[in-house]
């Protein structure tokens, strides 16, 4: 499913330059903020997680083959690991930090394309990563900043605010994906709410960053798998019992 084809726009090379662009536009802000403000590093961190996740969206709306977005998250994956150990990504990613979050990040990228791509329903893709970006992101720094109701799970910190937003963003972002791709329905609206409440789920569970990749795989295989159950089977819940 390709988005009011953009596709036909631009000629492949052009929306590879576009999708490039925009993944360098997020990194040089993230790099003007640290250099020039005196931003938390988290928030430096964040601004590259939120931005670069919505690169899904052009490699969506330009219906980017599946090989280009495969290859360029094995080439992310391997960047960031680097990082791990080595200071390439000064201030985004800490030399030494216990996360392997930007890996399984690019590694969910590159399993959801492969995946969805592959059956033609690139929209989920877009929804797992979108729920990560924006999700996640935003709950850890509204978590920092105004979370006082604290709670732990498995050693990891959280707050309650934190958690909400997550929930909250989590089901914004699935009502604007399957609402234009699938219509208005009550199932569409059900699964928008089951999709947040577990999303925030495997977000508590941060470990080393796994959440990263567990949340954006999660999501979309949860929400395709039950909108094939409660939409495409056509089941008559009136009758059900």
């Amino acid at each position: 499913m390709t988005f009011l084809g953009l596709e036909s726009i631009l000629p492949l090379w052009q929306q590879i330059s576009v999708a490039a662009a925009w993944v360098l536009l997020v990194i040089l802000i993230a790099w003007l903020v640290s250099r020039f403000t005196d931003s938390e590093p988290e928030i430096i961190r964040k601004i590259v997680h939120i931005g670069a996740g919505n690169v899904i969206l052009l490699a969506w709306w330009f219906n980017i083959p599946a090989i280009i977005g495969i290859t360029s998250a094995i080439l992310a994956g391997i960047i960031t690991l680097l990082s791990y150990f080595l200071p390439l990504l000064p201030g985004i990613n800490s030399v030494g930090r216990q996360s392997l979050g930007t890996f399984f990040y690019a590694v969910s990228i590159g399993i959801l394309v492969a995946c969805f791509w592959y059956l033609h329903q690139p929209q989920y893709a877009a929804l797992g990563i979108l729920i990560m970006a924006w999700g996640d992101g935003l709950a850890a720094l509204i978590g920092q900043r105004f979370g006082k109701h604290k709670y732990k799970l498995f050693g990891a910190n959280k707050s309650w605010e934190g958690s909400l937003t997550m929930t909250f963003v989590s089901f914004l972002m699935t009502v604007l994906i399957l609402l234009p791709t699938q219509g208005n329905s009550w199932e569409i609206w059900l699964i928008s709410i089951i999709v947040a409440i577990i999303a925030t789920f495997l977000e508590a569970f941060s470990f080393l960053g796994i959440d990263n990749l567990t949340v954006p795989i999660g999501s979309a295989a949860l929400a395709y798998g039950l909108i094939q159950i409660l939409v495409f089977n056509g089941i008559d819940w009136a009758n059900f019992y």
